[in-house]
């Protein structure tokens, strides 16, 4: 069994596997380039004799991007450990930061985090993908490794559907102070105690839109590199700056608060309180350097950090409702307050 205008031959446990996609291209011609059939040889890692003049590890044929593409028939192999098995907690690395790593999904998510400088270590995808929606990404990285399979398999491997059928292991870039980010800011969103990791990805893409210089968080919000987080944000938590305003708890709000002051900011609690101004008032829109604080789902601020605040703000409001959704009231606080 062979391909004569190639002159490549396929072995049997090839034949029997790929049956039909090997009688699909006996029918269509392999016309001088590689044929599918060669292609999964490869990805299925099985044995092949290549023609005179074929490259050797696959090449996507839209891209022409040399790679290592893996089909995937070991679900234990530690190479996938990051997909399936490691934690958010484990992926950071908190004890080794500089060895953390996140989880991206989909080519335009993975793109934008492209841009921002990060490193990609692998990629998990539908076998589709690869000279699909995910060729332009692939061609940005030819050293990472791809393993890839059907959805139906992805889909048992990792607990859940793929979003647009790519995953990315990609390096975490390393941390910034929030003065280094703060230098030259003007409005910076502060969140505290933020855990839902769906209102972190909202209230990341409300302040890129808006015009937040730089996102600051303290210790004990969630993690904006979650694989939720940053899927909901749209890949915006690679495009606005962002920093952890302490190491644990207990610097905050105390600690974080001094911090913000002296770095010249005024700060605005998003809080109902008898002292709270209009969020239209005018003296909010006079400030320079302002620091928008927002507080956690349910209870909002704390009292304490209420106190620490130069002002307490609220959004008008119909109908007898008290409060938004957090990422909600962030949008409304980003697009008012801004210096757009």
């Amino acid at each position: 069994m062979g391909c004569k205008p190639c002159g490549r031959r396929f072995c049997l446990q090839f034949a029997l596997k790929y049956c039909m996609l090997v009688i699909k291209t006996a029918r269509q011609g392999c016309k001088g380039r590689m044929c599918a059939a060669r292609d999964l040889a490869f990805t299925a890692q099985l044995p092949y004799t290549a023609g005179p003049g074929i490259p050797g590890p696959y090449t996507s044929t839209k891209e022409k991007t040399i790679m290592q593409i893996i089909e995937i028939t070991d679900l234990s192999i530690p190479e996938l450990a990051p997909y399936t098995k490691l934690t958010e907690s484990q992926l950071r690395n908190r004890l080794e930061p500089e060895k953390g790593i996140f989880i991206a999904e989909s080519p335009k998510v993975i793109g934008t985090a492209l841009d921002a400088g990060c490193e990609p270590l692998s990629f998990l995808m539908e076998r589709r993908q690869i000279d699909g929606p995910a060729a332009g990404v692939l061609a940005r990285c030819p050293d990472a490794t791809v393993y890839t399979a059907d959805r139906s398999v992805l889909q048992v491997l990792t607990g859940y559907v793929l979003t647009r059928g790519v995953l990315c292991a990609m390096r975490r870039p390393a941390p910034h102070t929030a003065e280094e980010l703060c230098r030259n800011a003007h409005r910076v969103a502060v969140l505290e105690g933020i855990v839902d990791s769906t209102n972190i990805g909202a209230i990341f893409r409300g302040a890129a839109a808006l015009g937040m210089d730089a996102v600051l968080l303290s210790p004990s919000c969630c993690d904006p590199l979650c694989r939720r987080a940053v899927r909901v944000s749209m890949g915006t938590v690679f495009q606005v700056p962002w920093a952890v305003l302490g190491d644990s708890p207990a610097d905050w709000p105390e600690g974080g608060m001094a911090r913000l002051h002296a770095m010249g900011f005024k700060t605005a609690a998003m809080a109902l309180d008898n002292r709270a101004v209009s969020i239209d008032d005018p003296a909010l829109h006079a400030e320079d350097k302002l620091a928008i604080v927002l507080g956690t789902e349910g209870d909002g601020l704390a009292h304490s950090t209420i106190a620490a605040c130069d002002y307490t703000v609220k959004i008008p409001m119909s109908h007898g409702v008290d409060s938004l959704n957090v990422a909600a009231a962030s949008a409304v606080a980003f697009y008012q307050l801004g210096l757009q």
